[in-house]
């Protein structure tokens, strides 16, 4: 049996969350969030706006998955980012995929709309999903 204390009885708990909690709060932050929604909703819906969801299907589904995983990301950092930080990493792992999965799928057929569908999605993510990491960073830092 262990004799460390769960992490409800740690004593920093509360300060803990607490500096979560107020970086969350920071603009940068909440622009980041935003910005990571706005972009996965980019990335789903791309493939039916531009029209190339009919040509490229599996390029199309990976667009709608990585899109709406990194939706739920940012709303998730949004409402509790305290819960979230730690996976954190995962938005600009997703924008990188995003901007490799055009060039890498099989039967993808590389039209001017998918390659600018996916390098501008991804390099939303990667941009929204670094400014999400950002303020705990600062944080853990400035402790």
């Amino acid at each position: 049996m262990s004799s460390s204390a769960p992490i409800a009885g740690h004593p920093d708990l509360t300060e803990m969350r607490m500096r979560y909690e107020r970086a969350a709060e920071t603009p940068t932050a909440q622009v980041a969030d935003g910005f990571t929604v706005l972009g996965g909703l980019f990335v789903a819906l791309s493939p039916w706006i531009t029209g190339f969801a009919a040509t490229t299907p599996s390029l199309a589904l990976n667009n709608l998955v990585v899109g709406l995983a990194a939706t739920v990301l940012g709303l998730s950092f949004a409402a509790a980012f305290h819960r979230t930080h730690g996976i954190a990493w995962t938005a600009p792992v997703l924008g990188v995929w995003t901007i490799v999965a055009v060039f890498v799928m099989s039967g993808s057929v590389m039209t001017t709309s998918t390659v600018l569908c996916n390098v501008i999605g991804g390099a939303v993510l990667v941009l929204a999903g670094l400014g999400t990491m950002a303020p705990a960073f600062a944080t853990r830092a400035s402790t």
